[in-house]
């Protein structure tokens, strides 16, 4: 059976490890290199660094916390922000990335995707999709709208039709974040996870709203999702990755659980 991952997401900004809700009113949540150590040791399956205003501030991913943050762990490390072209991915893999996030410059220029891919292989090439529903569409799913710049403006693309797209260029996985429910852990979007994952073939990470056990175990069940990413939930001592998964395993959940 294929297990599901759990993944430890730190945003950054200033160097520091930032939380907020849907994606404002932000709290400081301790060092990166700390932060991505302790969850490592605690069980996460993977660590996603994303530099949360780089895109916006018109600037290059903070390397030297990449760096610094990547010294630290001994699981697969994900970085995102700021990557505009296959050089800056180039860079950030030197840096000691395993992977590499692209959003806002891959949806100004999808051949982005191809570019990286290309170079470091499908598997090194994470689309991330900033996604909010209006619940007065006709259709809130199908309807959903991708946002960029760390969620502070509509991309005029659809969450699926995009998905689909990121794909046929070469994404090697989704990262699907859920602006309506990002920090308020009162679970994950799992129609609009399920919605993705049902119209790609590639692995899609769920992301936003985790608060407790149940809501992993529904969106890997009712969201179909290959893996879920928390961060509060983590940094603030809610719970921990090792914890999360002996409770996944009790429910039926298959994961990989820490020695």
């Amino acid at each position: 059976m294929i297990t599901k991952r759990i993944i430890a997401c730190l945003d950054v900004h200033d160097g520091r490890v930032v939380k907020g809700v849907q994606f404002v009113d932000l709290i400081d949540a301790g060092d990166p290199a700390t932060q991505a150590a302790r969850h490592a040791r605690e069980g996460a399956d993977e660590i996603v660094l994303l530099d949360i205003t780089a895109t916006h501030e018109g600037r290059k991913t903070l390397l030297d916390t990449v760096r610094r943050t990547a010294r630290e762990l001994f699981v697969p490390f994900c970085v995102g922000g700021g990557i505009r072209t296959a050089d800056d991915a180039a860079q950030v893999f030197e840096a000691g990335a395993d992977k590499v996030s692209v959003n806002s410059a891959a949806l100004a220029d999808p051949t982005l995707i191809d570019a990286i891919g290309h170079s470091f292989g499908a598997q090194a090439v994470v689309v991330a999709i900033d996604a909010r529903r209006d619940p007065e569409a006709a259709d809130p799913v199908r309807d959903a709208q991708v946002f960029v710049q760390g969620g502070r403006k509509l991309a005029g693309r659809r969450v699926v039709e995009w998905a689909r797209e990121a794909e046929a260029r070469g994404a090697g996985e989704i990262l699907l974040t859920s602006m309506n429910c990002d920090g308020t852990r009162t679970g994950f979007d799992c129609e609009l996870t399920a919605a993705v994952s049902e119209s790609v073939n590639i692995p899609v990470i769920a992301s936003g709203g985790a608060g407790t056990v149940v809501h992993f175990v529904d969106v890997f069940g009712r969201g179909k999702a290959d893996a879920a990413l928390a961060a509060s939930i983590f940094h603030f001592g809610v719970s921990s990755a090792r914890s999360l998964k002996e409770e996944l395993a009790k429910a039926g959940v298959s994961v990989r659980l820490p020695c």
